[in-house]
């Protein structure tokens, strides 16, 4: 009972010197940091004020912690200036307050990002393997969705931070995994939808409305098409490719809500 206290009591003092020791270090390091606040504070300002979409960005330095403030016309500028600033040397982190001053409608915006991601890739590969939707709500935009790589999906971010009128972006874009078997079945299921009769026609649309989401096995179709019969036609064709697991078709009809592309 003795050497079991004796024990509990050595772990305890081992304990509060691990502790002393790491608030030690970590004072150490912030005194450190604080040291190198005013050459900070100058190299910031002075690669900020090299790019002219800076011009309305305040910075200050506070224990090697750099909080940007101020303004710029797009977010891809926000998030340009961080990165320029974290290169900075001794600057240990960034804080990113910058605003947005561009203001766009939400539904005038969401449309407009709409069609630039319909079209996004177009002529490539993979287009018809990639599906988005899109959520506008004071300018903050959440995309979803699903893409055949992160290719896609990097382009599609890209586009929408770029978009004047973004005030934040929320990615919530999936990305397909590798898989041989599902590359198989992609290729067969475009043939399927797009050397039909009656479907072939959507093969002009160089877009590809009609999207092939394939994840393991299971294949989804998203997009418009101009009819029911289309819809149902389209759904009896995949529901015919061989080796899939299951099939959901999320086809809209033209004139029908639809918040995807």
């Amino acid at each position: 009972m003795v050497n079991s206290m004796k024990e509990q009591s050595f772990r305890f003092f081992s304990f509060l010197v691990m502790l002393f020791a790491l608030s030690g270090s970590v004072l150490a390091q912030t005194s450190s940091a604080a040291r190198y606040d005013s050459q900070i504070q100058q190299a910031i300002t002075r690669q900020l004020h090299e790019k002219k979409e800076f011009r309305n960005v305040q910075s200050r330095v506070e224990d090697g912690i750099a909080t940007l403030a101020g303004t710029v016309n797009v977010y891809q500028e926000k998030l340009d200036a961080a990165k320029k600033v974290r290169k900075a040397h001794n600057v240990q982190g960034v804080r990113n307050l910058i605003q947005v001053s561009s203001t766009v409608p939400d539904p005038e915006l969401r449309q407009k990002l709409s069609k630039k991601l319909y079209y996004e890739r177009v002529g490539y590969y993979d287009n018809a393997f990639n599906y988005f939707t899109l959520a506008v709500k004071d300018g903050v935009v959440t995309v979803g969705g699903e893409t055949y790589n992160d290719v896609a999906r990097d382009y599609a971010l890209a586009t929408i931070q770029r978009m004047e009128g973004v005030k934040d972006l929320i990615d919530e874009i999936k990305v397909a995994p590798v898989s041989l078997f599902d590359d198989d079945l992609r290729v067969r299921a475009a043939r399927a939808i797009y050397r039909d009769s009656v479907l072939g026609r959507y093969a002009i649309d160089p877009a590809r409305p009609i999207r092939i989401i394939v994840n393991n096995g299971n294949i989804s179709l998203y997009g418009t098409v101009d009819s029911l019969m289309d819809k149902e036609v389209a759904g009896i064709r995949i529901g015919s490719v061989p080796g899939a697991f299951s099939v959901q078709n999320n086809l809209t009809v033209a004139g029908q809500s639809n918040s995807g592309m």
